[in-house]
């Protein structure tokens, strides 16, 4: 593995775990060069559907920029990067479980707002105002209302909601 501070490519394996319930390696790295630490994660290649975006391109499915978007909406909020990691693990799970060569956006940013609305509410309407294209008050408050009525159910029928 090739050091990202001084692109020497001796560097050695400080520490490996499993993590996202065990479909990824994290493992510490050291240069023998440089002596700068990383972290490197390691998973299966996966042959995932294509995207079909909503005015019909097609494109090959970005983890990278899901991944991004769902930590653009977590931005400091207290949720780890391992249950971040697990989260994407289940939407790249369920999009092959889907068996198609090619999937719709939109089902994509459904799945990612349904793992978000389970790990930070505050992050889930977060995505939503972006993805939803939210246009005033009122539709944040909407999806505000239908979040505290789904918890008001949730805790009332004695089920642990977060």
């Amino acid at each position: 593995m090739r050091c990202p501070f001084c692109s020497i490519e001796d560097t050695k394996v400080v520490d490996s775990r499993l993590v996202a319930e065990g479909d990824q390696v994290r493992r510490r790295r050291e240069c023998q060069a440089c002596s700068e630490r990383f972290t490197t994660y390691e998973t299966a290649e996966l042959l995932l559907p294509r995207v079909v975006k909503q005015d019909g391109v097609r494109e090959p499915f970005d983890e990278n920029k899901m991944r991004s978007g769902m930590q653009r909406a977590l931005e400091r909020r207290p949720v780890g990067v391992e249950l971040v990691e697990a989260a994407i693990n289940h939407i790249k799970h369920s999009l092959m479980a889907t068996g198609e060569r090619e999937v719709s956006s939109l089902v994509v940013g459904e799945a990612v707002m349904e793992q978000l609305r389970a790990l930070d509410h505050v992050a889930y309407v977060r995505f939503a105002s972006v993805y939803r294209s939210f246009q005033d008050l009122d539709e944040f408050r909407k999806e505000i209302d239908k979040l505290s009525a789904e918890a008001a159910t949730a805790t009332a029928s004695g089920v642990d909601v977060d």
